[in-house]
């Protein structure tokens, strides 16, 4: 028997203004298009914003439906619309940001794992890493220079 060990490793901002400008446009685009989420569910809303290896910004926001699991979270909206309308295009960097209507988030948040499988498979499909800035409402930004941080073992069409 061997262990394995993984081990994951994320910078961490202690603000927005702390972040690389083209990142703070970006995170203030994510921090916009949150309030656009349609949360009546869960209350909880999340915004994320894409930056395209053509320079195009694509924005997302978690919708919801009383039919759950039937909505789809902000990376995810982002991520497929990215593709619908720029197809050859890489996604460079990925902000997102989380807040509850019910209290404050001020710890970074991270996408959930069917984002995460979905950004994986973007990554794998552009053959590049994706950055990937997250926070909550307010507090410290982390930023993982790839998926592999937040899903190391990755699944994806090379095991079908």
């Amino acid at each position: 028997m061997n262990k394995i060990e993984i081990k994951t490793s994320f910078t961490a901002f202690q603000s927005v203004e702390e972040l690389p400008q083209d990142v703070q446009t970006l995170m203030q685009q994510a921090i916009e298009v949150r309030k656009n989420a349609y949360a009546p569910y869960s209350k909880f809303r999340v915004g994320a914003a894409l930056l395209l290896d053509n320079e195009k910004i694509v924005l997302g926001s978690n919708q919801e439906n009383a039919a759950y699991p039937s909505g789809l979270c902000a990376e995810r909206v982002a991520i497929f619309h990215s593709n619908a309308i720029y197809p050859d295009a890489r996604i460079v960097k990925m902000a997102i940001s989380a807040a509850s209507d019910t209290n404050k988030t001020t710890t970074p948040i991270p996408p959930c794992g069917g984002c995460r499988q979905s950004i994986s498979e973007y990554e794998f499909k552009q053959n590049t890493p994706i950055e990937i800035y997250f926070m909550g409402e307010s507090g410290e930004i982390y930023k993982s220079d790839s998926i592999k941080n937040l899903l190391p073992l990755t699944f994806d069409k090379n095991f079908l």
